[in-house]
């Protein structure tokens, strides 16, 4: 089996902070270091380094050159990333203190993949293998649609949350990640609750809480609390969190064994400063003592 991944693929710009900027307010940065980044390539270096086979879709420009390389030391299959005369997307973000974040996102790339680059790449795929989807490339609901056709496992993550996008796949989504706001925004927009959404499974991360799963076959809700440890940097943490479940499934864990693998990488990742270079693989997540 193999998780296909249409995602983002970013050079984080992360810089120190005393405390995260207010309006108008200038702030020197006490550190800046960059990192691989962007949602999905988070997610295809969690799923890989969880133990999947992982086939990344997506476009950088030619000054991205190094990330591709980056996603392929980290085990993700290049195969299907284009090179565009658009420059690579990139986001700047801020961290503070107590690891808080805001981040500024730079498109670039990731919105200029083709029909015809996710065609020739989906066509490999095979029945039963899973098709992940995030809120910061192009051909979202194209390729919802061309999953769900190909009788793929179709999972989308929510974010950057915006309602509009997430109606246009639901019809064809089989699993939805959402955070906690982004599950209120998005009963807001449709009137229905994580259960009512036509969805067989929704995971609403819930931050230090832990995670929530809503399986719509069964009616049951189920929580998986967070481990308590000391975050230094929570920026990828969801990705990270996401990336492993998804392994998960591809390996045919349960999803209770799956959350609860995701949880612990989850909590090991927040420990380190960095994003896609820093995401713990399957033996570091095993071996952690909480």
């Amino acid at each position: 089996m193999a998780i296909w991944n249409l995602g983002s693929i970013n050079a984080d710009m992360v810089y120190a902070l005393p405390h995260l900027p207010a309006p108008g307010e200038t702030l020197a940065a006490t550190d800046l270091q960059q990192f691989l980044g962007g949602k999905g390539a988070n997610m295809s270096v969690a799923a890989a380094r969880a133990g999947s086979h992982v086939c990344h879709i997506g476009a950088v420009g030619a000054d991205g050159v190094w990330a591709v390389d980056r996603l392929m030391e980290y085990g993700v299959d290049t195969r299907h990333i284009a090179e565009t005369v658009t420059p690579t997307g990139h986001a700047i973000i801020a961290v503070d203190r107590q690891a808080e974040n805001q981040i500024i996102l730079f498109p670039g790339a990731n919105r200029e993949i083709s029909t015809d680059q996710l065609g020739q790449a989906l066509t490999q795929a095979e029945s039963g293998d899973i098709l992940i989807l995030q809120n910061e490339t192009n051909m979202q609901a194209e390729a919802a649609k061309m999953g769900r056709d190909l009788g793929l496992r179709v999972c989308y993550a929510a974010a950057p949350f915006d309602a509009t996008a997430v109606q246009s796949v639901l019809p064809f989504l089989d699993l939805l990640f959402l955070n906690e706001v982004e599950a209120q925004q998005l009963q807001q927009a449709t009137g229905k609750t994580p259960m009512e959404l036509g969805v067989a499974d929704v995971i609403i991360t819930l931050g230090a809480k832990g995670a929530r799963h809503f399986c719509a076959e069964t009616g049951e809700i189920q929580d998986f609390p967070a481990h308590t440890v000391t975050a230094v940097d929570t920026t990828g943490a969801g990705d990270t969190f996401t990336g492993y479940v998804l392994s998960g499934l591809d390996r045919s864990l349960p999803m209770p064994q799956a959350m609860a693998l995701a949880a612990r990488a989850a909590a090991l990742m927040v420990t380190r400063p960095g994003t896609a270079d820093v995401i713990p693989d399957l033996k570091e997540v095993q071996e952690a003592s909480f």
